[in-house]
């Protein structure tokens, strides 16, 4: 599969290429450029900056920026808007926004990996108007109508 080019400049000498960890992963990456390490207490938020910024080919392009599994599970260190989305047509230095969900204070030191940033297909939706949707054998069933919660 052809790579997709997505540039990049570094904003602070400590910053680092966002990179994949293995030749299967889907996501590349992203690390804190902190001057010190930075508490974050429970249910505190905070926006830790990278040190880089990307431009991405044009708009049918997204990156997305999601949590990186393990600090979620083992320290409660989550995306503070689920997942980040950075338009094609932004410039400025990628930030990630996070939360303290766990029950103990948690220090993020500089140069840590932060966050997974997944470059994505845009679909463009046409919003049409209609008077009646599609039938579905669900329906209007939601939030655990298919029998699992």
């Amino acid at each position: 599969m052809e790579k997709l080019t997505v540039k990049y400049k570094l904003l602070d000498e400590r910053a680092q290429v966002p990179a994949y960890a293995t030749s299967g992963a889907a996501a590349a990456d992203l690390h804190a450029v902190l001057d010190a390490p930075m508490t974050v207490q429970p249910m505190q938020r905070v926006l830790v900056p990278t040190g880089i910024a990307i431009e991405l080919p044009g708009p049918e392009a997204v990156a997305l920026v999601y949590a990186r599994s393990g600090l979620s599970i083992k320290h409660g260190l989550c995306m503070a808007n689920g997942v980040g989305v950075v338009d094609s047509d932004y410039r400025g230095e990628l930030k990630v926004p996070m939360v303290n969900l766990g029950q103990e204070a948690y220090t993020i030191e500089p140069g840590e990996r932060v966050a997974q940033l997944c470059i994505a297909p845009v679909y463009t939706a046409a919003f049409v108007p209609v008077q009646e949707l599609g039938d579905t054998a669900r329906g209007e069933g939601g939030f655990g109508s298919t029998g699992k919660a």
